[in-house]
């Protein structure tokens, strides 16, 4: 492969993965040496919908959150109604 062809790519590839993320998302992720604080808070992104919209919290996600010190942009927000009883 040709260097110009490889810088290409390369610049392509770093394009795509920066073109997602906002300012304020990047701000997060660079005060962090990680995108999730642990496999819990992970799970839980993956599981609840950034636009907030049928979130699934349950109380054990809040004491994960409590003692992992999750973080990020968008909250899940709940009324105690809301929490889903493990």
């Amino acid at each position: 492969m040709g260097r110009i062809t490889r810088a290409v790519l390369i610049m392509g590839v770093l394009f795509l993965a920066g073109a997602c993320a906002t300012a304020e998302d990047w701000r997060v992720w660079l005060d962090h040496n990680t995108h999730f604080a642990s496999g819990d808070h992970g799970l839980f992104s993956l599981r609840n919908e950034k636009d907030g919209s049928n979130p699934r919290v349950t109380r054990s996600d809040i004491e994960a959150a409590r003692q992992q010190n999750w973080w990020g942009i968008y909250a899940v927000s709940v009324s105690p109604s809301q929490i889903i009883q493990n």
